[in-house]
């Protein structure tokens, strides 16, 4: 029997390939978006394209609306939480908005769930800016990229949290309600603490989404900004394998009730944002690719990479995309729509 999912922030990048993948399989799909995102009405024009018009129902509303999300809530078996403000710059010049989206939105999330007396299984899209800044653990700064002195396999679950920046402080406080509903409330609740996700339908800008970013602009000719030396390193994950960590919680639900996971490329897919990903960049594009350099910004970390072998442990899962493969579909889907970054 087909099974109710509500996904807040449904329009968006990874909504709208999750809800690609479930309207595939035959599930029943709410959308749950504000629209307010560049690229929402394009991502649904697709989906309307390749599932049918009536192939889902959309809502258009803000996480904010305690009302509306409790309403939509009420016939959900599932609700995958993605709505909420996503960049640390935007955080820093309007805390206030984001606190009310991500802490509030989540709050609002979680009630709806629990007044729904049907105890749906609910995933979180967390963030590694849970953890800070970092700046006590030992790195070692090499030509190219920085390098952990000591983690052999990066960044663990138990690591110490530590919210730098008002969007760590956000989606940290998010993140913590997250898991207590489960220990409080006994709602299957699972924490998704993401790194670097990319792939087709992400509308990157400067503030969020740079793998895409930096696609879109030099396909595009848009100049590049990098912020800091170059050399920071991060984990990058393909959408499909982030969907597939997903399904796999729901899969092993007993097992990943109430818990956390560092969901990322892993130690196998990293790169430096700038100094390594520059030349499989120009090679993707086929021409030289130039960007000016700007000042450090606030919380980031020289090097995050997800420590992912809990998830492989407990839910069976791990990377499958390869980070070759997974920007050349990024890059395909980029330069088959140039209009759509007109």
């Amino acid at each position: 029997m087909p099974k109710h999912y509500l996904i807040t922030g449904g329009a968006g990048f990874i909504g709208s390939n999750y809800a690609a993948r479930l309207l595939a399989r035959g599930e029943r799909v709410t959308i749950y978006d504000n629209m307010r995102r560049s690229g929402a009405e394009l991502n649904l024009r697709w989906l309307r394209e390749n599932y049918g018009d009536s192939s889902f129902n959309l809502v258009v509303g803000d996480v904010r609306d305690a009302e509306l999300i409790q309403q939509e809530a009420q016939s959900a078996d599932v609700i995958v939480h993605l709505a909420g403000q996503v960049a640390v710059t935007t955080s820093v010049l309007n805390p206030r908005d984001d606190f009310d989206s991500n802490a509030i939105g989540t709050f609002n999330v979680l009630e709806a769930a629990r007044l729904s007396k049907r105890n749906p299984i609910v995933i979180y899209a967390s963030t590694n800016k849970v953890y800070g800044g970092m700046e006590d653990v030992s790195v070692v700064e090499e030509e190219t990229r920085y390098r952990y002195a000591d983690l052999a396999y990066g960044i663990s679950e138990t690591y110490p949290l530590d919210f730098h920046s008002p969007y760590g402080c956000s989606k940290g406080c998010g993140d913590q309600y997250v898991r207590d509903y489960h220990r409080i409330y006994g709602l299957p609740t699972v924490v998704m603490r993401q790194s670097c996700i990319y792939g087709p339908r992400q509308f990157g800008i400067e503030d969020q989404g740079w793998v895409a970013w930096f696609v879109i602009a030099a396909i595009t000719g848009k100049p590049i900004t990098i912020y800091g030396n170059g050399k920071q390193v991060r984990d990058v994950l393909f959408v499909e394998d982030l969907l597939n960590a997903y399904d796999a919680a729901q899969k092993h639900i007993e097992q990943a009730a109430g818990k956390i996971y560092n969901i990322g490329g892993g130690i196998n897919n990293t790169m430096s944002i700038w100094l390594e990903f520059r030349p499989m960049l120009e090679k993707l594009v086929g021409h030289p690719v130039e960007a000016q350099f700007g000042t450090w910004r606030p919380g980031d970390q020289r090097i995050y990479v997800s420590d992912i072998r809990k998830a492989q442990r407990e839910l069976d899962w791990q990377p499958e995309v390869g980070l070759e493969e997974g920007l050349q579909r990024l890059a395909d889907w980029v330069l088959s729509n140039k209009q759509l970054f007109r």
